[in-house]
């Protein structure tokens, strides 16, 4: 497994020291595109064989400050793998039937069965990311949800699950950047709500409580990879390359 951007159990890291430029790691994007194309066909390989096998299991999840590129990262990484062994799950605000159950019950009912992917479009981290930067819960109960959450991956890792976590790292102006895209284009006018400046004037309390997420929950089981995500080029193929 690619290790690169990996971080290690008992890590400490600061977000701001850590690059979000793809081209700090790599100097050549039509090199990068060409290995990436090479990389999705082994994907779509293994995933073929992962489901004829029908034993092992696989979750990919995903995080990311708004605009940080979890859509566009799962529509050109898995491009062209079987949707029959693969699927998509987003974590949005909980419904009432999910809020009168612990806050895990809805993703255990998510995780992928055998010979199967399941993608985590945001994730169980919601809920020491979200509940802390809109001060929905107090600190006491998120607190201790780090230490639930890594029990809860540990389970899922001892019976079989292989666990690959993605932190999509962008700047702020790379941000700004997309969503100016995003009112300026029509047709991404879907995309863009009052609710992402709103986070966006948060964004010091929310990487504070990204790298509280990182350092506290990277585990030998279920690792954290913080992927520089400024050119999507490079998110892509560094995403790959852990993958395969």
């Amino acid at each position: 497994m690619s290790t690169e951007h990996q971080l290690q159990p008992g890590c400490s890291i600061a977000l701001p020291d850590i690059s979000t430029t793809g081209h700090d790691f790599h100097s050549n994007r039509k090199e990068a595109e060409w290995e990436f194309k090479q990389l999705r066909k082994e994907i779509i390989s293994y995933q073929e064989k992962l489901y004829a096998e029908g034993r092992q299991k696989l979750l990919i999840l995903f995080q990311a400050m708004d605009a940080g590129g979890k859509d566009g990262t799962i529509r050109k990484v898995f491009q062209g793998v079987n949707a029959q062994g693969m699927r998509v799950t987003s974590f949005k605000k909980p419904s009432t039937l999910e809020r009168a159950h612990d806050y895990l019950w809805r993703v255990h009912k998510a995780v992928p069965q055998a010979g199967k992917i399941e993608i985590f479009n945001r994730s169980h981290y919601e809920d020491v990311l979200v509940v802390r930067g809109e001060n929905l819960v107090p600190e006491e109960t998120w607190q201790e949800r780090y230490e639930q959450i890594n029990q809860f991956e540990n389970l899922l890792a001892a019976t079989g699950t292989t666990i690959l976590k993605f932190y999509l790292h962008i700047s702020k102006e790379e941000q700004k950047e997309r969503f100016q895209s995003r009112l300026d284009d029509p047709a991404k006018h879907w995309k863009f709500s009052m609710d992402d400046l709103a986070k966006r004037k948060l964004w010091n309390a929310y990487q504070l409580a990204y790298e509280d997420m990182l350092n506290n929950c990277t585990t030998e089981q279920a690792p954290w990879y913080i992927i520089p995500a400024d050119q999507k080029w490079y998110r892509n193929l560094a995403i790959a390359r852990v993958i395969v």
